[in-house]
């Protein structure tokens, strides 16, 4: 049985281009047998054929039925009742065609393991001429003649099989075992290529954490693709003052998370002007990233400058969600933004602002993957649900909050991650 050029749908089953046109192809052909077991074990053993089904009926019959490596169709082998019509069938032609791309091939394979060929393979040529006015998408006109390789064989029974090998059915195949291959091959490279993509983008995330003596911090980013535009870095700043950063680039996949190692690179490369001029650092910065990427290219940036000496918190919120400091009182301040989002305009400035950190106060800068994750009636976790748990779990050192906030987002919205997860946790003390 040759394979379908047919357009494969989602499920593997056939459909019209429209794709509304019901799936259709051959299921079962009937095949009669006067035993069973024996002629199962020659399709199996000496055609290579797969078992598709063995089981007993409610009526008592055994239906047992076995498919070509493709799986194109099912072959059922029944045994009937010797005094039935169906009897009679047993050793006949069935008109069953077996299409292989080398029927050479398949010959000597099969007569090496006992099918018995009525002849051997024999080449026909038909001249024809096309009723139809467009030829089958795919294949070309060949001067009006058609033709193949034929031969017969018998199984057990005596039933006999046609096997072929015809000249556009074979194009055909090897156009299509090409195409898989290729693909194959194209999925393969893809996945080599995101698994190097996960790996460097995993080293751009802080690997050591600069030593602050008043403070004590942590963080994640949780992916929901292999590579995401989420970021967030740790910064030693010198002279006793350390950077908190996080950002959200627009879009998800490999353009995020190229446009994320860039805006991550200009941070680290000019971070020595934060010293005294953390503006100066984010107007160069903006103006870098609007420079290298398209314009409709943004992204959501939290910047903090802490002084170890001072408890002082220096930020610029670009655009990004509100970061949430819980005072030690259990009262909550939102840092909310200051300036516009960084990319989509070159002529642009920020504001500073400043807050004084007292011991045990907590402060909590997060990605709209945590408060936009939702469940399955739709509702998002949202703010609230944040900062309660933040109050709830105030007691644990950072990454002990940041892996209980994790941990109920993920019970919250149980289904599969849609957005990266980003939270830094910071803890006077």
């Amino acid at each position: 049985m040759g394979s379908s050029s047919s357009q494969k749908g989602s499920n593997g089953s056939s459909q019209h281009p429209d794709g509304h046109s019901p799936h259709l192809r051959v299921h079962t052909i009937n095949i009669y047998v006067r035993d069973q077991d024996q002629s199962l074990r020659f399709y199996l053993d000496q055609l290579g054929f797969d078992l598709a089904f063995d089981a007993q009926l409610q009526s008592g019959d055994r239906w047992v039925a076995v498919a070509p490596p493709d799986g194109s169709a099912l072959l059922a082998l029944i045994a009937p009742q010797p005094e039935s019509r169906e009897y009679k069938l047993i050793g006949r032609p069935t008109g069953i065609v077996f299409v292989t791309e080398n029927v050479l091939a398949k010959y000597g394979e099969w007569r090496k393991r006992g099918v018995r060929f009525q002849y051997t393979p024999r080449l026909r040529r038909v001249k024809y001429e096309r009723q139809s006015v467009a030829p089958r998408s795919g294949l070309e006109e060949q001067n009006g003649i058609w033709g193949g390789v034929f031969t017969h064989f018998r199984d057990l029974d005596g039933n006999s099989f046609a096997l072929a090998g015809f000249d556009e059915v074979t194009r055909e195949i090897e156009m299509q075992r090409r195409a898989i291959t290729e693909k194959l091959e194209a999925e393969r490279r893809t996945a080599q290529e995101l698994e190097i993509a996960k790996q460097v983008q995993a080293r751009l995330f802080p690997q050591t954490l600069p030593p602050i003596r008043t403070l004590e911090y942590a963080g994640t980013c949780i992916q929901a693709r292999q590579v995401g535009g989420d970021y967030f870095d740790f910064l030693d700043l010198g002279g006793g003052r350390f950077g908190l950063v996080i950002g959200d680039v627009a879009g998800k996949g490999i353009a995020a998370a190229l446009l994320m190692a860039n805006l991550q690179a200009n941070l680290r490369i000019q971070c020595e002007m934060a010293f005294d001029q953390p503006q100066k650092l984010l107007r160069s910065v903006n103006q870098v990233f609007h420079k290298n990427t398209n314009e409709s290219a943004y992204a959501t940036l939290f910047f903090a400058e802490y002084d170890d000496e001072l408890r002082r918190l220096r930020y610029a919120n670009c655009g990004h969600l509100p970061a949430l400091l819980l005072r030690s009182d259990n009262t909550l301040e939102r840092l909310e933004s200051t300036s516009g989002v960084l990319g989509l305009f070159g002529d642009w400035d920020c504001q500073m602002d400043e807050r004084s950190l007292g011991l045990g106060d907590t402060l909590a800068v997060y990605t709209d993957g945590i408060t936009e994750s939702f469940n399955d009636g739709g509702e998002e976790f949202g703010e609230e649900r944040l900062i309660d748990a933040l109050r709830r779990h105030r007691h644990l050192p950072p990454q002990g909050i940041i892996s209980a906030v994790v941990d109920e987002v993920r019970r919250f919205s149980a289904h599969e991650q849609h957005d990266d997860i980003t939270l830094t946790v910071a803890k006077c003390r």
